[in-house]
């Protein structure tokens, strides 16, 4: 008697074939800003790093205004802001004109900016005789971008123009690297890495007020002023004579005379 073979051996590459055949993909897109943001935090660590240098102790209980028309570079409001908290943590008073200062601090900018290079231990491409090409082979890769800021600072008492103190200039650089090894990779060192571990890490990720999920606000409270009277909205005209609303008497109900013989 003839019988069929078991389904049971068929099932598991018949899944298979069904898996396959249903299986799909699916795609996102995404989009970087035009800065990214290592190139970012490489100038802000510069810049912080050439301002530490800087030594504003001298300007306490100062009246201090800040020229700033020599600056002229990339990340040019870190750089002012930056040096501005720097002033206030020093003790200045920062004035919004030479007029009113005691000191006038000219800041100015050398150099603000990035650079790359990239080097690998390996075999480039080759081409030889013959069409014949030898693809590149890299054992061991770096690719490393760098900051530079280099900040300069005088100080001048502005009613007598003198000259306080010999001012100068401070430079900084902060670097990111990045490792490749036999195609595996990156392992990260430098400034940008160090920092965002600082940043992150221990007493400097504790959140220290977070801001509400939800909106909401509340009406502003004024008490009026002394004298004042609030003005009291004006009643809409509805084009009816206000006689026509008042109470008139209501007429008392006419009691019919009695007869005679009722008297």
């Amino acid at each position: 008697m003839f019988r069929f073979p078991n389904w049971e051996i068929y099932a598991l590459p018949l899944l298979a074939v069904a898996i396959s055949g249903a299986s799909g993909c699916a795609s996102s897109s995404t989009s970087n800003t035009a800065r990214t943001s290592v190139e970012q935090l490489l100038l802000a660590n510069a810049i912080d790093q050439s301002l530490d240098k800087c030594n504003f102790s001298s300007f306490h209980d100062q009246d201090v205004f800040l020229q700033d028309k020599y600056v002229d570079c990339v990340d040019k409001n870190y750089v002012v802001a930056s040096t501005r908290h720097r002033l206030f943590r020093a003790g200045a008073r920062l004035v919004d004109s030479a007029d009113k200062a005691d000191v006038v601090v000219e800041l100015r900018a050398g150099a603000v900016g990035t650079t790359s290079a990239n080097s690998f231990i390996g075999t480039p491409q080759l081409t030889l005789p013959g069409m014949v090409s030898i693809p590149e082979v890299k054992f061991a890769e770096r690719r490393r971008q760098q900051a530079v800021a280099k900040l300069g600072l005088v100080a001048y008492d502005p009613r007598t123009n003198e000259v306080l103190g010999m001012g100068g200039t401070s430079l900084a650089n902060a670097d990111d690297n990045n490792w490749f090894m036999l195609g595996l990779g990156p392992y990260q060192n430098g400034a940008v890495r160090s920092e965002v571990r600082r940043s992150t890490t221990g007493a400097a990720a504790r959140s220290q007020g977070a801001v509400p999920v939800t909106v909401a606000f509340a009406a502003p409270r004024h008490e009026p002023l002394d004298g004042t009277q609030l003005a009291a909205e004006p009643k809409p005209e509805t084009g009816v004579s206000p006689v026509s609303h008042a109470e008139l008497p209501s007429a008392q109900p006419a009691v019919p005379a009695q007869p005679e013989w009722a008297r």
